[in-house]
């Protein structure tokens, strides 16, 4: 294999562009220093507020807000009454918190095999998958596409198997007109920096049914309510609560809550911008052979969080990481989205071995992540592409 080089000598750009950015305005920045002169920095209006906000924006009846995507996907397993004993089905293909969940509840993550057009989760290999152990499945919106939400519901509603949207990549994503956190049983988000919409930190859980609903609530804060509908003993008094459950302090601060709020006033400027880019990438990379562009299902009017670019290794003298070596020498900085969760060591000392998922193990070893993001100008979308189509010119057979 040759070693990565930069085709003639020069490279596409002389400063380094990233694979993911948030972008904050002036407007953020008022909204969380109103928060902070405030009388809440925590548990306060804010987070009622944006709970609010995220259900009018969905048509969910129901948002919980806490700390990040993974306590979101935490507290939507045990709201599913996933524990011990249970299987909990998810894809490889995703950050390793999709699959922890079940893990942290006491039991086992069962891997399916992906669709290797769309990468997400194939409900064919869900199907296959569950046994009288199973208790729900997580189904991962990949890259931000939507997964195949009417089959796998039908699916899991003949189980008798809870839905979790895992919607970390997909919020301003709809579903055959719907928008995405209003469809599954639960939907989580997260507001990680690189997300379309950030917090700094934090995540959400969002649901039409008012029992998830409690549940949700009382994992999220230490298993505490103020309800006196729910108290097993007589009120002391006003200040009266009850530990009623073993919850967690996964709440969220007004802080991060009023960022969030500012950045969806500008979802829809997000969405539009990374659809143009997601254009693009795709118009020019669509004619090259060593190339192949993600698929998508008719059903998803998609908002990309992650652009994969995917090598065809048969048509290359370079595997994919000489490919995103060369991207680094122009100056072009990516990303891998994901290692199988089951290849990590953690997974492998539980017994998981490399075979279970061809499609998703085939899709790790040709992907990588191009820079998509908000603030990306025009010449930084055409560095990009540019760099790719140099390499390819370069490497390919």
């Amino acid at each position: 294999m040759e070693k990565p080089a930069i085709a003639g000598g020069v490279p596409v750009r002389e400063t380094k562009l990233f694979y993911g950015h948030q972008y904050i305005d002036n407007a953020d920045v008022k909204a969380v220093s109103e928060v902070l002169v405030s009388d809440y920095l925590t548990c306060g209006p804010k987070v009622t507020e944006l709970e609010e906000r995220l259900c009018k924006l969905t048509g969910a009846k129901y948002a919980v807000m806490c700390s990040n995507g993974t306590a979101a996907l935490h507290i939507a397993a045990l709201a599913a009454g996933v524990g011990e004993g249970n299987e909990l089905i998810t894809t490889p293909i995703t950050f390793a918190a999709s699959a922890n969940c079940a893990l942290y509840c006491g039991a086992k993550p069962v891997f399916a095999d992906i669709n290797p057009s769309t990468y997400n989760i194939s409900p064919q290999s869900v199907s296959e998958k569950i046994t009288d152990k199973t208790k729900a499945v997580v189904a991962v919106d990949f890259t931000g596409q939507a997964v195949e939400l009417d089959p796998l519901l039908e699916l899991c509603h003949q189980k008798g198997l809870v839905l979790i949207e895992d919607g970390a990549h997909s919020i301003g994503t709809k579903y055959n007109g719907k928008l995405i956190g209003s469809i599954a049983d639960m939907t989580t988000f997260s507001f990680h920096p690189v997300k379309t919409v950030t917090g700094g930190e934090g995540g959400a859980v969002l649901t039409n049914r008012e029992d998830l609903y409690q549940k949700l609530l009382l994992y999220r804060s230490h298993g505490i309510t103020k309800e006196e509908r729910f108290y097993e003993n007589e009120s002391h008094g006003p200040w009266y609560h009850e530990q009623i459950d073993l919850g967690y302090n996964y709440r969220i601060t007004d802080i991060q809550c009023a960022l969030i709020l500012s950045q969806l006033d500008k979802l829809e400027r997000f969405a539009k911008r990374r659809r143009e880019i997601v254009e693009r990438y795709n118009e020019a990379f669509r004619k090259l052979p060593e190339l192949f562009v993600q698929e998508e299902i008719a059903e998803s009017d998609t908002v990309r969080h992650l652009y994969i670019l995917r090598i065809v290794p048969e048509r290359l003298k370079i595997d994919r990481r000489g490919f995103f070596e060369a991207l680094a020498a122009e100056n072009i900085a990516c990303n891998v989205h994901y290692i199988p969760v089951y290849w990590h060591p953690y997974y492998e000392n539980l017994g998981y071995q490399k075979g279970l998922c061809p499609n998703a193990e085939k899709l790790y070893n040709e992907i990588l992540s191009l820079p998509l993001y908000y603030s990306l100008t025009d010449d930084d979308v055409a560095d990009v592409i540019a760099a790719v189509e140099k390499i390819v010119a370069y490497y390919k057979v």
